[in-house]
């Protein structure tokens, strides 16, 4: 009988379970439940997309692809973040085609990070970025936004958390879970705190599209920031294409030659069907993106008022597809608040303390459904919030 406890990795078996899945596998077990937790569109990826793989498919394209990507879907991209952000990289040495963001935050970090080095983590935000730096042996240090900041990071609160050991600086915005944005005057501040270190800034802006009132602004459009900066995008938010699992890396050479090797090891390269997909989404997307976000922004408003209706105060998020209601004044953790509301009234949205230790106190509202659907789920928000008075 094999010893487990003396094979498994040691980083693996240390490594918390997300706080998100956690919440989903007592959702899992639960009829009737009304949910606002998914971060995904509800969204079908539109017909010329699908069409396009489909196309790629009947036509015996199931190859393997270079693998830095297709360099006609590379090619797509560069315009298409040329068009969208004013971001300009070079399609041929300067890109990497991923398997989803997810794997393109993987590559950035294990590029970069050695044991020792701090990686600063703007929270609260996504769940991967702590996992992946500890498993490099790199050290996470949390950066707590603050809700009166509008969970924006300051130039203030960035210079008290770097040291001689910081390595990267992770900027996750617009941001899941609070639907924070930040402007091109905030982050030219924290260009300025920056631009006389070695820190790398890895720019997770997966919800680029997803903003509201004012377009987005890229850290990487910083002309100073180019050789500092590590982009990462995606096709899952903005185009419906979650289950394509399809994302791409930017930044100079010298860093996605080292990245390319990792990616060559690990994964050969992205499906073949879903970059055939790519180049159309890429191309000719943009018209969907915009209806998509129109039906968001409605949602948003709708989902906005409601809450404020009933009592949960939340500051007026700018991007992404979430709300942040400040929980906190009820007694009780995210966490419970979260499962009573769950066992009580059978409506389920996510602990803010799942996306790090600055989100105690909130929980993550996904308006990615119907408005009916979501007038539902504030029906039952409603009934709770009256019990616990």
């Amino acid at each position: 009988m094999i010893d487990y406890s003396k094979v498994l990795s040691k980083k693996a078996v240390d490594l918390k379970p997300s706080g998100i899945r956690k919440f989903f596998d007592i959702l899992d077990e639960m009829q009737g439940v009304i949910s606002l937790t998914v971060g995904q569109p509800d969204f079908v990826t539109p017909w010329n997309i699908r069409e396009a793989a489909i196309e790629s498919l009947e036509k015996g394209k199931t190859y393997y692809t270079s693998n830095s990507g297709l360099i006609e879907f590379r090619k797509e991209i560069a315009a298409y973040l040329e068009r969208r952000f004013s971001v300009s990289y070079d399609p041929s040495k300067e890109m990497i085609v991923t398997v989803g963001g997810s794997e393109a935050i993987d590559l950035a970090i294990r590029a970069i990070v050695e044991p020792g080095d701090e990686v600063l983590v703007v929270e609260p935000s996504y769940v991967c970025y702590t996992p992946i730096t500890e498993l490099t042996g790199g050290v996470p240090i949390s950066i707590p936004t603050r809700e009166e900041d509008k969970f924006k990071l300051t130039p203030e609160l960035l210079k008290k958390y770097i040291t001689p050991k910081t390595k990267m600086l992770i900027l996750p915005y617009p941001n899941n879970p609070t639907g924070a944005i930040m402007t091109k005057e905030d982050l030219r501040k924290i260009a300025d705190v920056v631009k006389d270190t070695n820190i790398v800034v890895l720019t997770d802006e997966i919800y680029g599209e997803l903003t509201y009132g004012r377009k987005h602004f890229s850290f990487a459009a910083l002309e100073d920031m180019r050789d500092r900066t590590i982009y990462v995008g995606g096709f899952s938010k903005s185009y419906a294409m979650t289950g394509w699992r399809l994302g791409y890396v930017c930044a100079p050479r010298e860093i996605t030659k080292q990245m390319l090797k990792i990616h060559q090891y690990a994964i050969m390269c992205a499906p073949t069907a879903s970059q055939y997909a790519g180049i159309i989404a890429a191309r000719d997307g943009d018209e969907e993106i915009e209806y998509m976000k129109d039906c968001y922004n409605q949602r948003r408003r709708m989902l906005l008022s409601g809450l404020n209706e009933i009592g949960l105060t939340c500051f007026e998020p700018e991007g992404a597809f979430y709300v942040f209601p400040n929980i906190s004044g009820y007694g009780l953790t995210s966490e419970q608040f979260c499962e009573k509301l769950l066992y009580d009234e059978k409506c389920a949205i996510v602990p803010g303390s799942a996306f790090g230790e600055s989100g105690e106190g909130f929980a993550r509202v996904s308006y990615a459904y119907s408005v009916e659907h979501i007038s539902r789920a504030i029906d039952r928000l409603d009934r709770f919030l009256k019990k616990l008075k």
